[in-house]
C-alpha cells in the first residue's frame, strides 16, 4: 500500500495532495474575486487614477487643448498663490466652509436630537427633511433663485411687512457667501440628520438611565454621554462635509452662469472658469492640484486629531 507523505501546516496534518487541491481552490476563489472587483478596478484606473496623473502633468504645463504642451515649471504654482482673484476665490471658498459645516452638523444633530422625541411620527418626519438631499442641485438652486429674488421673493416680503429691509442677497458681498451656505445647509440637512439618527439609536439606554437616576440634567446627559458617543459619526461628517464644502460650485454657477461676482467665486468655480471657458488647462490643474493637497492635509490632520476626542464603544 502506497504511504502517503504528510506535510504539517498550521499544526495540522494534512496530506500533500490536498494541501495542493486547497492551494487551487484558493487561487480560484482569488481569480473569481478580482474577475468580479475588475469592473471597478478598470473604472478607477481610467476615471480617476488616469486624470489624476494627467491633472499633475498638466500642472506643469502650458496648455490649451490646442497648441502643443510646453514645460512651464512652477510658474502655474506662482500664479496661483499670487492671483488676487484666486486668493479671493481661497477666501471665499474658507468662509463657505466656516458657515456651512458648522451650521449643518448643529441643525442636523439639534433635528435628529429631537425627532427621535416625535414618537410614531418620526418616519413621516424623516422623508420629508431628507426629500432635499435626493432632489438634484439644479433644482433646488432654482427654487432658491427666486427665494434670493428682491422683487419676488417671499422671503423679502416677509421681512418687509415687519419693518425689516431684506439685502440683495446675491449681489451684496455680504450675504453672497452666507446665502450659498444656506442653500447647501437646506438641502444637506437631511442626510446629516439621519446619519446622528442611527448614531442616537446606538447610545446605549442603560447609560441614559443610570444617568436619570443619578438626577444628570438633558443639558448634562447630551454632553457627558451622547455627544462623545456620537463622536465618531461627527468625525466622518466632518470629513466629508468638509471636502464638500470645498467643492461647492452647483449653486453658483446656476445662480450666476459664468458671470459671477468676485465675491461669490470659490475655487472650483475658478477651475471651471480657467480650464473649461479660458482652456488654460496648465492654471486650471494647478489649482485643482493645490485644492486636492489642501483637503488632503485637512483630512490628515483630522484623522491625526481624533485620538483626542474621537471615542469608540466595544
Amino acid at each position: 500500500m502506497a504511504t502517503i507523505v504528510k506535510e504539517k501546516v498550521s499544526d495540522i496534518e494534512v496530506p500533500v495532495e490536498h494541501k495542493k487541491a486547497l492551494n487551487r481552490r484558493h487561487r480560484q476563489d482569488a481569480l473569481f474575486g478580482y474577475g468580479f472587483l475588475a469592473p471597478q478596478l478598470i473604472g478607477l484606473l481610467v476615471f480617476m487614477l488616469g486624470p489624476l496623473i494627467m491633472a499633475v502633468v498638466y500642472a506643469f504645463a502650458n496648455y490649451d487643448g490646442f497648441n502643443p504642451m510646453s514645460f512651464a515649471g512652477l510658474d502655474n504654482f506662482v500664479w496661483v498663490f499670487t492671483d488676487p482673484q484666486i486668493l479671493t476665490s481661497m477666501g471665499n471658498t474658507l468662509w463657505f466652509t466656516v458657515l456651512q459645516v458648522p451650521g449643518l452638523m448643529i441643525s442636523a444633530f439639534l433635528a435628529a436630537y429631537f425627532l427621535q422625541k416625535a414618537g410614531p411620527m418620526k418616519s413621516v418626519y424623516r422623508v420629508f427633511f431628507f426629500a432635499p438631499v435626493v432632489t438634484s442641485s439644479v433644482a433646488v438652486a432654482a427654487i432658491w433663485l427666486l427665494l434670493f429674488n428682491p422683487e419676488l421673493s417671499p422671503v423679502n416680503s416677509a421681512l418687509a411687512s415687519i419693518g425689516i429691509t431684506a439685502p440683495d442677497w446675491l449681489q451684496d458681498p455680504r450675504t453672497v457667501i452666507p446665502a450659498i451656505a444656506l442653500v447647501s445647509i437646506w438641502q444637506g440637512l437631511g442626510y446629516q440628520m439621519v446619519m446622528f439618527m442611527a448614531g442616537l439609536e446606538n447610545v446605549p439606554k442603560s447609560l441614559l438611565e443610570a444617568a436619570d437616576i443619578d438626577g444628570a440634567s438633558e443639558w448634562q446627559k447630551m454632553r457627558k454621554i451622547t455627544i462623545p458617543l456620537l463622536s465618531p459619526t461627527i468625525l466622518f461628517l466632518s470629513i466629508t462635509g468638509i471636502i464638500g464644502s470645498f467643492q461647492v460650485f452647483d449653486y453658483i454657477y446656476v445662480f450666476f452662469d459664468t458671470t459671477a461676482p468676485s465675491a461669490a467665486r470659490t475655487i472650483v468655480y475658478e477651475i471651471v472658469q480657467v480650464a473649461f471657458r479660458e482652456f488654460n488647462f496648465g492654471r486650471g490643474a494647478a489649482l485643482a492640484l493645490v485644492l486636492f493637497l489642501i483637503l488632503l492635509a485637512v483630512t490628515a490632520l483630522q484623522l491625526m486629531a481624533q485620538k483626542r476626542w474621537v471615542h469608540y464603544t466595544e
